[in-house]
């Protein structure tokens, strides 16, 4: 993974090409009014990370972790949230088999008796989610009210 010593050490080492990159940059954005304009700015940009070294692999890798521990943290924080919401859920059985828990964060779906839920929090969808225990009470909690 690239860290910042290795941004540092390229920064020093081609600062006049990454200064001769941003005039260019900016001369294209003020200059040229057109969709051609956000090619060429695409191209220089990729020539930079090329000339750098960096991969598309490398940038595909950085883009995961930072998603994956984006949603690593919204299900932490949901799962808080939930505990502490249980009390406020309201659980409702539709006809069809389904049931929705929605709370003021968060928004459960799902079918009785399979083991998946689909969960949402503050309007963002955090996917299919086995029923651990904290779900298990979170729902067994939201039955009672």
């Amino acid at each position: 993974m690239m860290d910042m010593q290795v941004w540092s050490q390229f920064i020093r080492e081609n600062w006049l090409v990454i200064i001769i990159a941003l005039v260019i940059l900016f001369a294209v954005v003020n200059l040229v009014k057109t969709v051609l304009k956000w090619a060429i700015v695409i191209i220089i940009v990729v020539g930079l990370f090329i000339y750098s070294g960096v991969t598309i692999d490398q940038l595909g890798d950085a883009v995961n972790k930072v998603k994956n521990e984006t949603v690593s943290t919204l299900k932490s924080e949901a799962q808080e949230v939930m505990l502490k919401e249980a009390k406020e859920a309201v659980y409702t059985m539709n006809d069809d088999g389904t049931f929705t828990i929605t709370s003021p964060n968060i928004e459960v779906k799902g079918t009785a008796g399979q083991d998946k839920v689909d969960v949402t929090f503050r309007g963002v969808s955090l996917g299919k989610w086995s029923i651990n225990d904290t779900m298990k009470s979170f729902i067994d909690e939201a039955r009672m009210n």
